[in-house]
C-alpha cells in the first residue's frame, strides 16, 4: 500500500503540479501577447486621432488666410503647404492604425477560439487522466486492504486462542516464583521471668547474660532484620532524582551543581585539549603529506567540536540554576547558623543511622541503608521509652519528609529536641503527639535546654 498505492499518488500528484503550472503559465503568455497587440492598435488609433485633429486646424488656419485680403500670397502658400502635409501624415497614420486594428482583430479571435480552447483542452484531459489514476489507486488500496484480512484474521484466532489457554493457576505461580520476597515470618517471643530477681540466691549476682534476654536480644534481631526485607506494602520507592536537583535542600543543591560545574569544566578542557593535539597533527598532515591524509581527521576533529559545543551549553545551563540557587540563598543566609552550612545532605539520602541511649558506650552509628530499608537500630528504639527532651526547635523552612526515619515539618512548627546533631547534619526531634524522626539540622533554630541531659 505504501509502495504501490501512496507513492505512486504523491508522484503522480508531483506530475500534474507541474503539468498544470505548464499550462497555466501559456495561458499567461498568450494573455500578455494579446495585450501587448491592443496596446500598438490603441497607440496607432492615438496617433491616427491626434493627426487628424492637426489636419483640421491646418485646413482652418488656410481658409482663414486664403479668404483674408491683408494676408500675403506667401502665408498662403506656407498653410497650404502645411495642410497638404498634415493631411499626408493623417493618410499615413489611418493606414498604421487600419492594419493594427486587422491585426488585432486577427489575434484576438485565434485568442479566443483556438489558443485559450486548446489549454481548457489540455486541463480537461489531465483532469480526466488524474480521475482514471485515482481510480486505479483505489482498486490497488482495495486490493491491499482484501490481502491483509486473512492474515488479521489468522491474528485474531491466534488471540482467541491464546485466550482460551489461559491458565490463571499456573499464572498466579509464576508471579508468586518471580516476585518471592525471601521473608520468613519471627518466631514466636520467649517467656521473660521477672520474677527470678525475687528469689535469686547471693551466689546468681555475677555479672552475666540470661538466657531471657539472649532470647530477647535474637528476637530483636531476627525482627530487625526481617524488616530489613521490601514488603508489598511498605513505601514505594523515590522516583528518578531531577536533573537540576530541585528535589535536594538549597544549600545542598547549591552543592551538587557546583559539582556537576567542576565535572563538567573538566571534560570541556579535556576535549579543548584533544581538539588542540588534532590541529596540531593535521598541520603536521598538511606540511608531510607522506605522513598521512589530512582529511582523515576532519571527523573526529567535527565530533570533538561538537562535544566541545554541547558541554558548553551543559555548563551555561548548570550555571544559570547555581545562581537562581545562590539568589534564593541569599535572603536567608542571615536566618541560619553559622555552622548549619555543612550539615547539609540530600534528601534522597536514608534517615541517618544511630541512637540515643542512656549508655554513650552503647550509641551506635550504621552505615546508610538502601530506601525503603528499616534499621536495626530503629526497632529498638520503638519497644524502649521515649527519650527526654533535651531542647525545643523552630522550623525555619518546610520539610517534607518522604524517606524512611525522617519527620515531616511546616515552616515555624515547633518541636522537641531528643538528640542533637552528631556531625552528620540530622537532629533528632519529636512533636507533641508522640511521633519521632530526624529532620535537617539547616532547616531549624535550635534552642538547648542548659540542664538537660545531653546538652
Amino acid at each position: 500500500m505504501v509502495q504501490r498505492v501512496h507513492g505512486e499518488l504523491m508522484r503522480y500528484a508531483h506530475d500534474l503540479k507541474t503539468e498544470r503550472k505548464m499550462h497555466l503559465q501559456e495561458g499567461r503568455k498568450a494573455q500578455q501577447y494579446l495585450d501587448m497587440c491592443w496596446k500598438q492598435m490603441d497607440n496607432s488609433k492615438k496617433k491616427f486621432e491626434r493627426e487628424c485633429r492637426e489636419a483640421e486646424k491646418a485646413q482652418q488656419s488656410y481658409e482663414r488666410l486664403d479668404n483674408d485680403t491683408n494676408a500675403t500670397k506667401a502665408d498662403v502658400e506656407k498653410a497650404k503647404q502645411q495642410l497638404n502635409l498634415r493631411t499626408h501624415m493623417a493618410d499615413e497614420n489611418k493606414n498604421e492604425y487600419a492594419a493594427q486594428l486587422q491585426n488585432f482583430n486577427g489575434e484576438q479571435h485565434k485568442h479566443f477560439y483556438i489558443v485559450i480552447p486548446q489549454i481548457y483542452k489540455q486541463l480537461q484531459e489531465m483532469d480526466e487522466r488524474r480521475t482514471i489514476k485515482l481510480s486505479e489507486c483505489y482498486r490497488g488500496f482495495a486490493d491491499s486492504e482484501r490481502k491483509v484480512i486473512p492474515i488479521i484474521s489468522k491474528c485474531l484466532e491466534g488471540m482467541v486462542l491464546a485466550a482460551k489457554s489461559v491458565d490463571e493457576r499456573r499464572d498466579s505461580q509464576m508471579v508468586v516464583d518471580s516476585f518471592k520476597s525471601g521473608f520468613e515470618p519471627p518466631g514466636d517471643f520467649p517467656f521473660e521471668d521477672y520474677s527470678q530477681h525475687i528469689y535469686r540466691t547471693i551466689s546468681d549476682g555475677t555479672i552475666s547474660t540470661s538466657k531471657q534476654e539472649i532470647g530477647k536480644m535474637d528476637a530483636k534481631t531476627t525482627i530487625g532484620k526481617a524488616k530489613g526485607k521490601l514488603w508489598l506494602f511498605g513505601k514505594k520507592p523515590k522516583g528518578p532524582a531531577l536533573e537540576d536537583f530541585s528535589h535536594l535542600p538549597p544549600e545542598q543543591r547549591r552543592k551538587k551543581l557546583q559539582q556537576r560545574i567542576d565535572e563538567l569544566n573538566r571534560e570541556l578542557q579535556k576535549e579543548s585539549d584533544q581538539k588542540d593535539a588534532l590541529n596540531k597533527m593535521k598541520d603536521v598532515y598538511e606540511k608531510n603529506p607522506q605522513m598521512g591524509d589530512p582529511g582523515s581527521l576532519q571527523p573526529k576533529l567535527a565530533e570533538t567540536m561538537n562535544n566541545i559545543d554541547r558541554l558548553r551549553m551543559e555548563i551555561h545551563k548548570n550555571e544559570a540554576w547555581l545562581s537562581e540557587v545562590e539568589g534564593k540563598s541569599g535572603g536567608r543566609g542571615d536566618r541560619r547558623h553559622s555552622s548549619d552550612i555543612n550539615h547539609l545532605v540530600t534528601q534522597g539520602r536514608e534517615s541517618p543511622e544511630g541512637s540515643y541511649t542512656d549508655d554513650a558506650n552503647q550509641e551506635v552509628r550504621g552505615p546508610p541503608q538502601q530506601h525503603g530499608l528499616h534499621s536495626e537500630f530503629d526497632d529498638e528504639f520503638e519497644d524502649d521509652d521515649p527519650l527526654p527532651a533535651i531542647g525545643h526547635c523552630k522550623a525555619i523552612y518546610p520539610f517534607d519528609g518522604h524517606n524512611e526515619g525522617t519527620l515531616a515539618m511546616k515552616e515555624g512548627e515547633v518541636l522537641y529536641i531528643i538528640e542533637e546533631d552528631k556531625g552528620d547534619g540530622w537532629t533528632r526531634a519529636r512533636r507533641q503527639n508522640g511521633e519521632e524522626g530526624y529532620v535537617p539540622t539547616s532547616y531549624i533554630d535550635v534552642t538547648l535546654e542548659k540542664n538537660s541531659k545531653g546538652s
